[in-house]
């Protein structure tokens, strides 16, 4: 039976710019404070661009504890809880905070209505850095939903002043859906002013919407954990394509392709495109001869560093640990 033939790349795909900035305030924290950097938690959701990391002097810590006094420390491209922030503060570190904007977007949201009055409905996947990062802005008031179901078990304390925040890489469709059970069951629900999910993710979920109708199997690259990779080999299944995501080339196998000439390639916002790459030049051993590029949405956005990691600014000393 015939392998694959051709190879149709989603546009876009790959690196956003909130894992692009995260991952450079790590590599410019190294340049410039030497190492080791403390990043707590994984920067971005990929097994390559952490071990990329570690190699380069990055440690990564879920335990504030596990830091000693007057280091770098970083939070994630996810965002922490307040309570993390206050700790580290506490503690004296040099901290340069790698949350992603538009996960900041959400948490100044958060903070803004809370002092109005209102309690919130979060949709996103309970145990997920950001999901605990926003919820954790709070001390009460925020309840988790995951899906459709979870929504009849919510007992705010009152409805009058209700908000609905989301978790920034979820599916636009399943949010959708999930949103659309809080309204029928709180008419009143203030939503988010803008989609909390983030241009990015939206971007590369419409671009496999687009892909998967042209080819007989999707393969996303993309770490397990990547809660955005996995929506993407989701959004390809629903559409009744195979999909798989793979970490790397290695975990392609060779089964997948057989009878399944156009092979449609996606990569999520955390993975890199050396391992796009890697997966192309195994699909080529396998029998690809041709490749050809979607057309698609050109991002240009940049978000700004934090203050005092660009080469012209002087070297701070950690602050001295709070009595």
């Amino acid at each position: 039976m015939a392998g694959p033939q051709e190879i149709v790349l989603a546009e876009p795909r790959g690196f956003c710019a909130g894992v692009d900035r995260a991952i450079e305030i790590v590599e410019r924290a190294l340049t410039k404070f030497g190492r080791p950097i403390y990043v707590r938690h994984e920067i971005v959701h990929n097994t390559y661009v952490v071990n990329d990391l570690k190699a380069k002097g990055a440690v990564f810590i879920e335990d504030l504890d596990d830091v000693p006094p007057g280091a770098t420390l970083v939070f994630s491209a996810h965002g922490v809880s307040k309570a993390v922030q206050e700790q580290a503060q506490r503690r004296g570190f040099r901290i340069f905070d790698a949350t992603c904007p538009l996960v900041s977007k959400v948490h100044v949201e958060v903070a803004k209505l809370h002092r109005e009055g209102f309690e919130f409905i979060m949709i996103g996947h309970k145990g997920h850095p950001e999901v605990e990062g926003t919820m954790g802005q709070l001390d009460s008031g925020i309840h988790l939903v995951e899906d459709a179901s979870d929504v009849a078990r919510v007992q705010p304390a009152q409805t009058d002043k209700l908000a609905v925040v989301t978790q920034t890489t979820l599916s636009v469709d399943d949010a959708a859906d999930i949103l659309a059970a809080v309204q029928a069951r709180f008419p009143t629900v203030r939503s988010p002013k803008q989609q909390d999910i983030c241009y990015a993710t939206q971007n590369r979920q419409d671009a496999i919407k687009l892909l998967s109708p042209q080819v007989d199997i999707v393969i996303v690259v993309g770490s397990p954990a990547s809660s955005n990779s996995n929506r993407l080999r989701e959004v390809a299944l629903k559409l009744g394509t195979p999909s798989h995501m793979v970490d790397n080339a290695d975990e392609l196998q060779a089964g997948w392709f057989e009878g399944r000439a156009r092979v449609g390639l996606s990569a999520g916002a955390s993975a890199p495109d050396i391992l796009v790459q890697q997966v192309i030049a195994r699909l080529r051993e396998l029998g690809v001869i041709a490749l050809r590029r979607m057309d698609g949405l050109s991002e240009t956005i940049k978000f700004p560093l934090p203050k005092g990691l660009k080469e012209s600014e002087p070297v701070a000393t950690a602050p001295a640990p709070r009595p």
